[in-house]
């Protein structure tokens, strides 16, 4: 059974960049063939595939996320990140990090994933 937890902090000031990370137990991120995703649901709307990030280290992200968005694994504390930069009152949302042993981009279907994170809130506000 693979388990995912998301940490770090609830609210961030305009302009500050969001960092958020996820902590995997059940499973090697470099060596158990799944592919690593954020994915985020605002107030009101529906989930927003952010990016994933490959077992090899390889790096997918949304097109409209892409100039802010950075995603990154630390293989020794078998975690991995999320950065987005310049936040704006718009990336105020429920953050989930998610993961399948397949590649699918852009995926916000929930059963596309095998295994969910309990999400974590972020506030963007000064």
């Amino acid at each position: 059974q693979v388990q995912l937890q998301e940490s770090g902090p609830g609210l961030v000031k305009p302009s500050q960049t969001l960092s958020l990370t996820c902590t995997v137990s059940g499973a090697s991120i470099p060596t158990g063939y799944y592919y690593w995703s954020w994915i985020r649901q605002p107030p009101g709307k529906g989930l927003e595939w952010m990016g994933v990030i490959s077992y090899s280290g390889s790096t997918y992200y949304s097109p409209s996320l892409k100039s802010r968005t950075s995603i990154a694994r630390d293989t020794s504390k078998n975690q991995f990140t999320l950065q987005l930069v310049s936040g704006t009152p718009e990336d105020a949302a429920m953050y989930y990090c998610a993961t399948t042993k397949r590649l699918i981009l852009s995926a916000t279907t929930e059963k596309l994933y095998d295994y969910w994170g309990q999400r974590t809130q972020v506030t963007v506000s000064s």
